[in-house]
């Protein structure tokens, strides 16, 4: 049952359009993934659908007593409330929910104990698992999500994905976590240039008739670009407009002509290894301690990084993750130990928040505070070229950091970290607010990344294509090593745990072939290459013989049984020339895709 339908949706952001007369329904058993790069409209489209933020052209139209629960990307937490407190008031506010046993049960089974410890102390992680549990427990029609998983911990979001997948009603949510969206998700809409596109599949499935789409849509546009080069060939040969038919040409001719451009696809961040050598002499942690107050973080851990060497953190929030980098950084002091580092190391440090941002600096100062230009195996590459590379172009690179949406300013300061070229580069949790496109991107980068990596994420797919070694934080300070990434260090916690693996397959990053299969290189057959290279002569002699027949049947115009005989010869000719025509579209078609093979 329809429950939510908007019309016409059109959102302008400063310059730039967002939405453009874009449609959306929503069934009551939806559960819809948004998709899309940085700076589209997703977290807008959510809020228009919310009713928090108007659109500038159309409506969105919801069933009667429909209720909407909306969860933005920053939640706001006030300030002096208790976990319990704030449980109870956002329900009592939003749906008059207050079952205390309800929120006791919820409290205890996420680690809040009674709840009675303030918001103000508890971690960003654990702040944002308190919002998703009162907005889960508070009943609603539609639930709408912005970045659920930011924050939370890999724990937190296993309990999520229970949670959403067995909670009834409809649900739209726009993430970046893939295997959350291949599991939870059963439609995929995906936001492309202010246009809205329908996915009736998981994450996967979209992947794939993503790619059949824009190949369709390519396919499309080479054949009417051939056809237009075929007209084109005949328009200067000397078109003759007097028949039906060759007047119908010429405006096949002009329609072709206003209508074929080439598909448009997504900008995509390109990003050129940039990093300082490495010496001998890297990074070391000896028998470090940390603790606040009676809470032990860290209880004597000691790794010796190597080079090339790829290395997850991973634990529950709070538990010392990001403390550990500090200590890293030199941010932070341990109680017991040292951090040694070699004299040639740079660290770049892509921390869980980004570093203040001032909102009235243009973007290309931003970067250019860091350095004019940066050597990368290409060369010399200039900010302003580095910034196009990451999809800032002249118009963004001089507007203000203000105007820019959250995954644009987290872009631009992983540009300004990997600006710095270091050899050692730690990121702390990265996968919050990029899209996923740039995520794939960054995975290929980091892969070929002639340094050190340090991991911290809860971002299961991220992990298990990053990193090739874990320490995962067991509790009271101590750190185990495991081997593999995420799924083999779930297998290897048990069985419990080796259940989520076999429930949740890897999926595939955008541009990720489905399957590796050996392909037939294409090539003209004889007869296609003979054609080829005669078929325009072919044409024009069709061309030439049809335009001889049109003057005798002008000369025979009182022989009706001539006349006759030559209309019946001219439609021969023009069916012929019709065909030969298609032939031609086709063996321009494929000498483009063997072109493109080599």
């Amino acid at each position: 049952m329809n429950i939510l339908t908007a019309k016409g949706i059109s959102k302008t952001f400063t310059d730039r359009k967002l939405l453009e007369e874009a449609d959306f329904s929503l069934e009551d058993t939806d559960k819809v993934g948004i998709v899309g790069i940085n700076g589209t409209g997703k977290s807008t489209l959510l809020r228009v659908l919310a009713g928090t933020e108007e659109p500038d052209e159309g409506e969105v139209i919801k069933g009667n007593r429909i209720c909407i629960r909306f969860l933005p990307q920053n939640p706001e937490y006030p300030s002096g409330m208790t976990v319990y407190e704030y449980m109870q008031k956002y329900g009592e506010e939003k749906n008059g929910w207050s079952a205390e046993g309800d929120i006791k049960s919820v409290l205890e089974r996420l680690g809040f104990g009674n709840g009675e410890e303030l918001l103000d102390h508890l971690s960003g992680g654990q702040r944002k698992t308190a919002a998703l549990a009162a907005a889960l427990l508070a009943p609603s029609d539609i639930l709408l999500l912005d970045e659920p998983t930011n924050h939370l911990n890999i724990d937190m979001v296993l309990w999520l994905e229970r949670m959403l997948a067995q909670r009834k009603g409809a649900l739209v949510m726009v993430t970046h976590d893939r295997y959350f969206l291949d599991r939870v998700c059963s439609r995929i809409v995906e936001i492309d240039k202010g246009k809205l596109y329908n996915y009736q599949t998981n994450f996967a499935g979209f992947l794939e008739a993503k790619a059949a789409r824009e190949d369709l849509e390519l396919a499309t546009y080479r054949k009417n670009k051939n056809i237009l080069r075929m007209e084109l060939e005949w328009m200067r040969r000397g078109a003759r407009a007097r028949s039906t038919k060759q007047k119908a040409h010429i405006q096949r001719y002009e329609e072709l002509k206003e209508n074929t451009k080439a598909p448009e696809k997504d900008g995509k961040v390109q990003i050129g290894t940039v990093a300082s050598r490495l010496g001998k002499k890297t990074l070391e942690l000896k028998h470090i301690f940390k603790s606040f107050g009676e809470k032990t973080l860290i209880d004597d851990f000691s790794y010796a990084f190597r080079k090339q060497d790829r290395i997850g953190f991973v634990g529950p929030n709070g538990c010392g993750k990001t403390t550990l980098m500090k200590m890293i950084m030199g941010l932070e002091k341990p109680d017991q130990g040292e951090v040694i580092l070699g004299p040639t190391v740079r660290i770049g440090y892509f921390s869980q928040e980004n570093e203040t941002l001032d909102s009235r600096q243009k973007v290309i100062d931003y970067i250019r505070d860091t350095a004019e230009y940066v050597r990368t195996e290409e060369g010399m590459v200039s900010a302003s070229g580095m910034l196009e590379r990451f999809l800032f172009d002249g118009a963004l690179q001089h507007s203000l950091i203000g105007k820019l949406s959250g995954g644009e300013k987290r872009r631009l300061y992983l540009l300004k970290v990997l600006m710095e070229a270091p050899n050692i580069l730690i990121l702390d949790e990265p996968t919050n607010d990029l899209d996923i496109q740039t995520l794939a991107i960054l995975e290929e980068y980091l892969e070929h990344f002639p340094g050190i990596l340090i991991v911290v994420s809860h971002d299961r797919y991220f992990l298990d294509k990053t990193a090739d070694r874990l320490f995962a934080f067991e509790g009271r300070g101590k750190l185990r090593q495991y081997e593999g990434g995420y799924s083999d260090y779930l297998e290897s916690r048990g069985a419990e745990a080796g259940s989520e693996v076999s429930a949740g397959k890897k999926v595939k990053a955008v541009g990720e072939k489905t399957e590796k299969v050996r392909t037939r290189k294409l090539k003209f057959t004889w007869q296609e290459q003979k054609d080829y290279e005669t078929i325009e002569e072919v044409i024009a002699g069709i061309e030439e013989k049809i335009a001889e027949l049109e003057k005798q049947m002008e000369a025979s115009a009182t022989d009706f049984v001539r006349l006759n005989q030559l209309t019946e010869e001219k439609e021969e000719q023009e069916r012929l020339l019709e065909e030969k025509m298609e032939r031609y579209v086709y063996l321009c078609d494929l000498a483009d895709r063997i072109a493109e093979q080599s």
